[in-house]
């Protein structure tokens, strides 16, 4: 709180600035602070003492914390093990209130070739098609791939469509010749790997 006050510096009439973060924070939710990510210019313009020069400062802290996160986390980047992979995306997934889906394409020496979201919404067996999921994989020169994809609930423990997303996906790469290695779902701060749970 202190910090976003430090930021903003002023308040507004009858309100400092700690006063006015406060009350930002409050229309954050529970989540506090991590709740500043959901908020769009246009929701942050609707609070009373907050004009758009404020507005912009806290969309720039929101994308500055995501982004330094995310540097912090690449120097442990390793893709063949799921915690690093994980943290890596976890600030670009773990806000978001949709299910997105990425796919992560590698070279025989488990070098990034490519990343792609391949899907938005519910992830459904049925709305993901592994043709076109391939043809991107093929392009690419990828010979193995990994999906990955959030929960906006926060639990990251796999539906029933997940599963059978991932099966029909490793099957259809059983018949191109690209393994899939992983899919990793992310929750709030917390994941789970179909392949350290020997889901795959």
């Amino acid at each position: 709180m202190e910090l976003l006050a430090v930021l903003l510096r002023t308040g507004t009439r009858g309100e400092n600035a700690v006063e006015l973060s406060q009350r930002i924070l409050y229309h954050a939710g529970e989540n506090g602070i991590l709740g500043l990510h959901h908020f769009s210019l246009q929701r942050l313009l609707k609070l009373r003492g907050i004009g758009k020069v404020k507005a912009i400062q806290i969309l720039c802290l929101s994308e500055l914390a995501k982004r330094l996160a995310k540097a912090s986390a690449e120097k442990n980047l390793k893709f063949s093990s799921p915690e690093s992979i994980a943290e890596y995306y976890m600030e670009d997934l773990r806000h978001e209130k949709q299910e997105v889906m990425k796919l992560i394409m590698l070279d025989s020496k488990a070098a990034l070739t490519g990343e792609t979201d391949i899907s938005k919404g519910t992830v459904n067996a049925s709305l993901i098609t592994p043709r076109e999921l391939f043809v991107e994989a093929l392009q690419r020169g990828a010979v193995c791939i990994i999906l990955l994809h959030n929960h906006p609930s926060g639990d990251p423990v796999p539906s029933r469509e997940d599963i059978l997303a991932t099966e029909r996906i490793r099957k259809a790469g059983e018949l191109v010749g690209i393994e899939l290695l992983d899919h990793i779902i992310i929750g709030n701060n917390c994941y789970i790997s179909f392949r350290e749970e020997k889901m795959l």
